[in-house]
């Protein structure tokens, strides 16, 4: 699991449900699915560029990004300024799982990679077609989840140095947390936005998505080496 998402923006300081003025559900959704379909593509890009960088460089994105997530919350009353800290943001994050993406596609080949992407596209449009469609508002489970959340981080970091659990069991758990916040996260662009910019909704967004698509690359790595 990637360790900087449970600092996602969305979640602190968000006003009470229907706190914020509500704006157009469909056009709140294209913005925030554009600014996240542009952040995977930057992503992308990034990983590709610097896949040759080593671990350290990787983990000196990492810590950017974490950076920058407060840098974001802290200019989220200028949107266009936001959105070109969110996007510098998912740059460094192209940076930080390059040397990850590198190692899998050494070992298992490029196939790895576009399967857990592909499946992880897939899920994500799943989901949202869950939050839309069906009458649940996810977001009454959004306290659930945040608490799920940090176990699974705590869970995470003892394991790192413990190694008491099993990576595949931590990437089905990983998943199983972040399909969650997935259907909240769409909940609250259904409901206008509940109070949060399109630029906060897309960093939510964006991090469910590629921490889903890192449990999924390690659960197909991990079927690789059987």
């Amino acid at each position: 699991m990637y360790q900087r998402a449970p600092m996602q923006p969305s979640r602190y300081g968000s006003p009470p449900y229907g706190g914020g003025p509500a704006v157009g559900t469909s056009a709140l959704l294209g913005q925030v699915l554009g600014m996240t379909g542009v952040g995977f593509l930057i992503t992308a890009a990034a990983a590709y560029m610097f896949h040759g960088v080593s671990t350290m460089v990787g983990m000196l994105a990492f810590f950017g990004g974490f950076i920058l997530l407060f840098v974001m919350n802290g200019v989220r009353e200028s949107p266009q300024i936001a959105l070109l800290w969110f996007y510098a943001f998912t740059f460094l994050e192209g940076i930080g799982i390059a040397p990850m993406l590198s190692a899998y596609v050494a070992a298992f080949g490029p196939a790895v990679v576009v399967n857990a992407a592909a499946t992880t596209g897939f899920g994500m449009l799943v989901l949202g077609g869950v939050a839309f469609v069906f009458s649940v508002d996810w977001r009454r489970f959004s306290g659930i989840a945040f608490g799920l959340l940090i176990a699974l981080v705590l869970v995470g970091l003892v394991s790192i140095f413990t190694h008491w659990v099993h990576p595949d069991t931590l990437s089905w758990l990983t998943l199983g947390v972040f399909t969650l916040l997935t259907l909240v996260d769409f909940s609250r662009i259904r409901a206008g936005g509940d109070g949060l910019s399109a630029v906060q909704l897309a960093v939510a967004i964006y991090l469910d998505g590629i921490n889903i698509f890192l449990a999924l690359l390690e659960l197909f790595g991990s079927r690789g080496r059987r």
